[in-house]
């Protein structure tokens, strides 16, 4: 009998890390709105996953209901390993809401106190107060969060959803009030978060900070995944930027042979692979095409959000 709990054991320890966070199926109605609708997709540990979409996709909706805010109608979540129900699951969770608001009366290093005896987790003063350092408050974690402005008590937030050494962050839109620097600070940490191998789930309106950050993405339209992959895949479709002179008819018709062209004066924009571009070159050179630059390029994340969600539509 022991040797077969020994053996199982093993077989346990064996095992790969549970996906941090994983979601099958889905679904809120809200009367005769149906906010999510057969949602599922899952975040590794160590990964950085971005959730995106329009105005009313469901993001915020799915996000509650993975952190057992929202009760789903139908579909599964797990958190770490384990359902998302269970309170020891949601302990090892730091979390980030779009809207938040903190006791005005209390100073920073307060509001982390509280936090952490909320978490149960224990967690050292002098930690605590690097962590305020982490998100640029170190020197005024002494003062009271009603004379906070409305970025800084974004950094407090986020200090807040790390303090209790989470395994997996979740954050609804955490630098919507921040500046160009600190959004350059979230970004630099959400990069030391993955290198720790804790997984970070970004809800964020701001798609260039998602493509610079996220390993995959996961895209939202009317309550349904439209897309999801890493962003090699969704941007996939490369383009070749050209600067032309002298272009005759039959140069255009050559160049529209490879996919849809586009034209702003004298700059052209071809959806076309880069293997295509020295015969491109030779055969506009040929047609009396003066070529001033070639510029190959891939399409950006907005780009090909817009795409889908265009395509969506119709």
């Amino acid at each position: 009998m022991t040797g077969s709990l020994e053996a199982a054991a093993q077989l346990v320890a064996e095992l790969p890390p549970a996906a941090a966070v994983w979601c099958s199926g889905l679904r809120k109605r809200y009367r005769r709105q149906i906010a999510v609708d057969d949602v599922s997709f899952s975040v590794d540990r160590g990964e950085v996953v971005g959730l995106l979409g329009p105005n009313g996709a469901g993001k915020t909706t799915c996000i509650k209901m993975l952190l057992g805010l929202v009760r789903p109608d139908a579909g599964e979540v797990l958190l770490l390993g384990r359902p998302a129900t269970e309170p020891a699951a949601r302990t090892r969770v730091g979390y980030l809401p779009e809207l938040f608001r903190y006791q005005p009366w209390l100073t920073a290093a307060e509001v982390l106190d509280l936090h952490v005896k909320l978490s149960g987790v224990a967690v050292p003063a002098g930690e605590r107060r690097e962590t305020l350092g982490l998100v640029g408050l170190a020197d005024r974690a002494d003062d009271r969060v009603g004379a906070f402005s409305k970025g800084m008590q974004q950094r407090l937030g986020l200090a807040v959803a790390l303090v209790a050494r989470p395994e997996l962050v979740v954050l609804d839109e955490p630098t919507s009030a921040l500046d160009p620097l600190g959004r350059a600070d979230v970004r630099d940490l959400l990069l030391a978060l993955r290198q720790r191998d804790v997984a970070v789930l970004l809800n964020s309106h701001l798609i260039g900070e998602v493509e610079r950050v996220c390993d995959r993405v996961v895209i939202l339209d009317r309550g349904k995944v439209a897309a999801a992959g890493t962003l090699a895949e969704l941007l996939g479709r490369t383009e070749i930027r050209l600067r032309l002179a002298s272009v005759p008819d039959a140069a255009e018709a050559r160049m529209a042979a490879l996919g849809p062209v586009t034209r702003d004066g004298d700059a052209f924009t071809v959806d076309a692979s880069l293997e295509a571009i020295p015969d491109l070159v030779a055969d506009l050179v040929g047609l009396g095409v003066r070529v001033h630059a070639v510029e190959p390029g891939r399409i950006s994340l907005e780009e090909r959000l817009l795409d889908i969600l265009r395509g969506d539509q119709e």
